[in-house]
């Protein structure tokens, strides 16, 4: 900042130069150095001979601002020379010194606060940061605190307006490195957040669906018919049922794929295809039990809008659709109507069956882990298809090139060339094409080792999510089962969960595990000449201490928190 210095003779002027040379030499020092060292004085400290003269020149004619700021880091006071600063003229300390001749509110806005007795401007920073950020202005360049995490000192100095450019090479690299490294870290947090988040949501969701049972009418019956189709590990009903919805799933597929071989196509005497009769039998009966499931999930449902909006609904109501508007297109051409044309919408509505293995994954804990893990890793996913899009490119066009004039060779052309390089960087080698040239070859050799490398780098990733939320969807199907607790100081609707306390939340999931257990399971460290119920009770107890906070100190007295 600017300093007024009014003089009215030059040996005063002599007298507060000597001063704040001393000040000033010391402020500037970093620490374990001595304020006597020529080269920091002659940058911050002293006052050239020609700048003497021309502040001596000034204070002839009239009061003149002077050449330093003092400022106040976090309760490091230094004072800084204004000729000093305006080598950077974009840094905040620059800004403050030349914007004080102009507005004083300009000013304020670059600082924290402003003590006008002592003319001293308050910043609200770390001052071991600032240290680093003097030498920067002695030296021009910026040294990294070591100590201090590189995304924090990222902070500290876009604060003070210098440039991640300053940074010296002797720290650039290990700068940019733990900067890198932070981001990735930072990413794989939110992605883990954002999925605990869900998980946890749509656990609160589950408890809070079984909730809505106890008031609805034969809520019971309704809970009890919902466990059942929902989670197949309910009860030896629920995984009967689940057995005998998975193998019509197969027998549907089965019989879709047997329909299509010329054993079992029957044409009328016009020509048109007819369905076999024992096969059109099965078919009736797989869509009779997909529609009653449907049906009967959507009766016994606690929430319809959760309902519609699940994506294994969806599947189900996408996969007995066709069969119905197939029935309704064939009795419009029947009718003798003149819509030929939705003949071919017949054909496609059939093939449009084999949306049903995606009922499936309703049955699978894997299959639902495969698409959240695609949902998820479509950064992963699109890394790899750019790879694999980049090399086919280049292979197919530097194979084009050393394929083309031999005329045995089926690589005569880049679209044939790309389906080539398709097949072989994915390692499939149909050998339908093939190249017969020397150089076409090595290509090939270079094609599959870039086409293994490619497809090796993003699949450990995406693995490992899988893994992730593998596990997620096991916690969920053990969710569900947990629903059918009888007692409700377990179970924690959605609404309730921002207001109950998280002590009391954890005691409740303790006592409902050990009512879970056998009789005779001894539970927390006690023996079997306890009572279930009450051990249960101690755990909870125990738990309810385990989580509350440690006693604060107060003015000498130790208090503990009131529990809600």
């Amino acid at each position: 900042m600017l300093y007024l210095v009014p003089f009215s003779s030059t040996a005063a002027l002599r007298q507060c130069k000597s001063a704040q040379t001393r000040n000033v030499g010391a402020a500037v020092m970093p620490p374990g150095q001595s304020s006597a060292s020529p080269p920091e004085l002659g940058e911050l400290g002293e006052l050239g001979d020609q700048e003497d003269e021309e502040l001596l020149h000034a204070t002839e004619g009239g009061p003149q601002e002077g050449l330093v700021i003092h400022v106040n880091v976090g309760g490091l006071k230094r004072t800084l020379r204004h000729a000093v600063l305006l080598r950077f003229p974009q840094t905040r300390l620059a800004l403050l010194a030349s914007r004080r001749r102009h507005s004083w509110e300009a000013v304020l806005e670059m600082c924290d606060d402003y003590d006008a007795a002592r003319d001293e401007f308050y910043f609200d920073r770390s001052p071991g940061v600032f240290s680093y950020v003097l030498n920067f202005y002695r030296t021009g360049k910026l040294h990294v605190m070591a100590e201090v995490c590189a995304h924090s000192f990222s902070q500290e100095i876009a604060y003070w307006g210098i440039h991640e450019f300053f940074i010296d090479s002797c720290c650039s690299y290990r700068y940019h490195e733990r900067m890198e490294d932070y981001a990735g870290r930072d990413s794989e947090e939110k992605s883990e957040e954002s999925s605990e988040a869900s998980s946890f949501e749509d656990m609160c969701l589950l408890q809070a669906d079984a909730k809505r049972f106890e008031h609805q009418r034969c809520g019971q019956h309704r809970k009890r018919l919902w466990l059942l189709l929902e989670n197949p590990g309910f009860s030896l009903s629920s995984k009967v049922f689940a057995a005998t919805s998975l193998a019509t799933v197969v027998i549907s597929i089965i019989t879709m794929c047997i329909n299509s071989t010329p054993e079992f196509q029957l044409f009328d005497a016009n020509g048109k295809e007819l369905e076999d009769p024992s096969l059109m039998a099965v078919e009736c009966f797989c869509i009779a039990w997909f529609t009653s499931e449907f049906l009967v999930r959507f009766l016994v449902t606690p929430n319809v809008r959760s309902f519609s909006q699940n994506p294994l609904n969806i599947i189900d109501l996408v996969s007995i659709l066709p069969f119905y508007i197939t029935l309704v297109v064939d009795s419009v051409l029947e009718s003798g109507g003149e819509l030929h044309n939705l003949g071919q919408v017949v054909q496609v509505l059939r093939l449009a069956r084999i949306f049903r293995i995606l009922k499936l994954a309703r049955h699978s804990t894997g299959l639902r882990s495969l698409g959240t893990t695609l949902k998820h890793s479509y950064e992963e996913v699109g890394l790899l298809l750019l790879f694999l899009s980049v090399g086919i490119s280049i292979f197919s066009v530097l194979t084009y090139a050393v394929e083309k004039d031999d005329e045995g060779s089926e690589l005569r052309d880049i679209p044939t060339c790309w389906w080539w390089a398709t097949i072989s960087m994915t390692t499939v080698g149909y050998g339908d094409t093939v190249p017969v040239t020397v150089p076409g070859k090595l290509m090939a050799t270079a094609c599959i080792m870039c086409g293994i490398i490619v497809v090796a780098l993003p699949i450990t990733i995406i693995f490992n999510k899988f893994t992730k939320y593998y596990r997620i969807q096991k916690a969920m199907e053990m969710g569900v089962g947990a629903c059918d607790g009888s007692e409700d100081d377990g179970d924690v609707d959605a609404e309730e969960l921002h207001s109950r306390n998280l002590r009391d939340f954890y005691a409740a999931k303790v006592r409902s595990l050990v009512r879970l257990l056998p009789a005779d399971t001894p539970v927390g460290g006690c023996n079997g000449s306890v009572a279930k119920d009450d051990c249960g009770a101690a755990a909870a107890a125990a738990a309810t201490s385990a989580a509350a906070p440690p006693p604060r100190q107060q003015h000498g007295a130790v208090t503990r928190p009131t529990a809600p």
